[in-house]
């Protein structure tokens, strides 16, 4: 559905983004994330056809964006981060505006896709509402409507959930996953729970580069260099740090948790799983264990481990 290759985007002598490709299959819905000025809304904008691209393809179904730009804006909904809607009209009347921008001339046809994007995005008891009369949150849904109409096959988001309440991001988030089967989503979040809980894919964007694309599991596999046991022990904290230091394969112990029962943290070597040593070492030298198991690396940690060693690599 969507094809970018070598995208290279300039703005004078400076590359917001250099020589990326990825692909995005019909219904998939792909997270994309980066840190600020890492070239993620450039790529969002070269893509919708706001910039045209300084080197490298960029196709969407099919249709090249430098030369079919308007066959592909037409296969494309976008929601902005910040919303650019007319505040003095009624919600129903700018998404009929919307509607026949969108090239929906049947007045029957536009009203069922109004009707239809007003219930799914939850906005039916402010149709009739004055835009800039409402909260931040209804007006993110209005613009989440507005990316709908036309029933585009293409829809890219970004921060959509910003300024939502918690039902209303777990209503979004629920509409999202929906979307996904039924249209391609690329979705630009700058929080990381939420594309491990909706997407399929993710990619991590730094200083213009791909640092890497997979999916969240794949990722926490792949990156995942130490193995790290969480620890519950009761003891003299200076005593259970000595002990477990003194394992063979332990690189790092850290407290987590002070109290009666201690949780420490310990970072293993990957080449050896010494989790029966660990819990050999606190028996043998009379300390109470109530809990040790592995855990996983979350997705902000992978982003954070992956911005870091490309800054570093740089």
């Amino acid at each position: 559905m969507i094809e970018i290759q070598n995208l290279t985007k300039r703005y004078g002598h400076i590359k917001a983004v250099e020589n990326i490709s990825f692909t995005v299959q019909k219904g998939e819905i792909l997270g994309f994330l980066g840190p600020n000025g890492a070239g993620k809304t450039t790529t969002m904008r070269v893509l919708t056809g706001y910039f045209p691209p300084t080197e490298g393809t960029v196709k969407v179904a099919g249709f090249n964006i430098t030369e079919k730009p308007l066959d592909v804006k037409k296969r494309i909904g976008y929601l902005p981060e910040n919303v650019a809607l007319y505040k003095d009209m009624r919600v129903v009347d700018y998404l009929k505006f919307v509607g026949r921008v969108e090239g929906i001339k049947r007045s029957a046809k536009l009203k069922q896709q109004v009707g239809n994007v007003i219930e799914r995005c939850g906005i039916g008891d402010m149709q009739k509402r004055i835009i800039g009369k409402l909260s931040k949150g209804y007006r993110q849904r209005v613009g989440l409507a507005q990316a709908l109409l036309g029933e585009p096959e293409v829809l890219i988001l970004d921060e959509p959930t910003v300024g939502l309440d918690p039902k209303q991001i777990v209503e979004i988030r629920k509409l999202i996953k929906e979307l996904g089967g039924e249209r391609t989503v690329i979705l630009s979040t700058h929080i990381l729970p939420e594309v491990q809980m909706i997407c399929e894919r993710v990619i991590i964007i730094n200083e213009g580069k791909i640092a890497a694309i997979d999916t969240p599991d794949n990722l926490n596999r792949q990156l995942s260099k130490q193995l790290v046991v969480l620890m519950e022990i009761e003891g003299d904290p200076q005593k259970i740090v000595s002990v477990l230091e003194n394992v063979d394969g332990v690189m790092e112990v850290k407290q987590k948790r002070k109290g009666k029962v201690k949780q420490f943290e310990v970072i293993t070597r990957p080449d050896k799983d010494i989790r029966k040593d660990l819990a050999q070492a606190v028996f043998e030298n009379q300390l109470t264990l109530y809990e040790l198991r592995t855990v996983e690396m979350s997705l902000e940690e992978i982003f954070l481990k992956l911005v870091t060693r490309e800054e570093h690599h740089a």
